[in-house]
């Protein structure tokens, strides 16, 4: 067995060897969509100033002979570490070949380096924030990947278990046909909320975005809405401008509807998008010379089948009173002038019930199961 060895990425080298790994695991896999390489270059090169403000994040490179075989981050996030009284180091972008001898070599850098931060449990794959990917596939292998999580092979899970790692929480994500009718219940419920709680739904403009600020609005409800949940860490005005410019270029705003009060405060927010992931597929992840073209195909011109429901979030005071169903009684309109057959969530964690139980009048299909793993370090990591 061919010895491994692990390198910091420091430079150009390693950051084309740490993105080449992916191109191994992955060359005869048509359920993985790949990064942009943009994003992963970015990352490496630490130009992602304002998530790193809160953060320290090194990344290693596995290599067998002169051949990459495996990559890894490690991501110490000083704000959620706060926010949740936890002292974790996490792992993030996590790939190897199918050797015991690479996981556990990569598994071990990040260990060691998080006790050198002062960390005292590895924790992962987890990202700098929640709007990464997160959570390592456990089923469902034989469904395509997206652009919003993780795809990565059967065996990964089975590399974690041997090295001593253990669940700590799971997400679901939610698959569901499309009506050609909004279902009774949710009509009924978005009625009373309209007539009765005074709320309204609709979309943005471009030009309230930039110049009334609804960008970061949307952002401060989405710290607001998740600050319970599960490794969360709330997102500084510098994250959310980035975030805003990164995304904006990207989004069809009439699938991003808020619903706001009386007031005119923004209480809710849906993140939908057309599917990109066979456009993706076909850039290989990169914008240039021809990956733009695939990409702008699938948002402006040419919809995939299915759209990709990222994410929705309340406002703390309106949850349970009926808000997502504006949402259903809007999008599902929307989505049948687009032709899209069917949609599926980004993870969903198992045990929210409520959030999992909104789903119930679209009779929903759960898939693609993923899991967060931990692990308490010791001197021997």
């Amino acid at each position: 067995m061919a010895e491994t060895t692990i390198v910091t990425v420091t430079g150009r080298k390693q950051q084309d060897d740490f993105i080449r790994v992916a191109d191994r695991i992955y060359k005869d896999c048509p359920q993985y969509v790949p990064d942009f390489r943009k994003d992963l270059r970015d990352m490496l090169s630490q130009r992602r100033q304002e998530e790193l403000a809160a953060c320290q994040l090194q990344a290693f490179v596995a290599y067998q002979g002169d051949e990459p075989v495996g990559r890894i981050i490690g991501i110490v996030n000083n704000k959620a570490n706060l926010r949740w009284n936890t002292h974790n180091v996490r792992f993030a972008m996590l790939e190897f070949i199918d050797d015991p001898q690479v996981s556990k070599a990569l598994l071990d850098a990040v260990a060691q380096w998080g006790r050198s931060q002062g960390m005292d449990h590895l924790q992962g794959p987890m990202g700098i924030t929640d709007f990464d990917k997160e959570g390592m596939l456990v089923e469902d292998f034989e469904l395509s990947g997206s652009m919003a999580d993780i795809y990565n092979p059967p065996y990964y899970a089975r590399h974690m278990e041997s090295y001593g790692l253990t669940k700590e929480v799971d997400w679901l994500q939610i698959r569901i046909n499309i009506p050609t009718e909004v279902p009774a219940r949710y009509a009924r419920t978005a009625q009373y909320v309209r007539e009765q709680m005074g709320l309204h739904i609709r979309t943005l403009t471009m030009r309230e975005i930039w110049r009334d600020h609804y960008g970061q609005k949307v952002f401060r409800l989405l710290n607001e809405a998740y600050k319970p949940i599960f490794g969360f860490s709330e997102l500084s005005e510098k994250q959310v401008e980035g975030f805003v410019k990164k995304f904006l270029p990207i989004i069809d705003l009439a699938l991003i509807p808020i619903v706001e009060n009386e007031q005119h405060e923004v209480v809710g927010v849906a993140v939908t998008m057309a599917s990109l992931t066979d456009a993706l597929k076909k850039s290989h992840g990169r914008l240039w010379p021809i990956g733009w073209l695939h990409l702008l195909r699938a948002i402006k011109w040419k919809h995939e089948d299915h759209a990709d429901m990222l994410l929705v979030a309340v406002r703390p005071d309106y949850q349970g009173m009926g808000v997502n169903a504006l949402f259903f009684d809007y999008l599902i309109p929307v989505y049948n002038r687009y032709g899209f057959k069917w949609a599926e969530t980004g993870p969903q964690l198992e045990d929210n019930v409520r959030e999992l139980s909104q789903w119930k009048p679209l009779h929903p299909d759960y898939v693609k199961r993923r899991r967060c793993y931990s692990k308490e370090l010791t001197i021997s990591n």
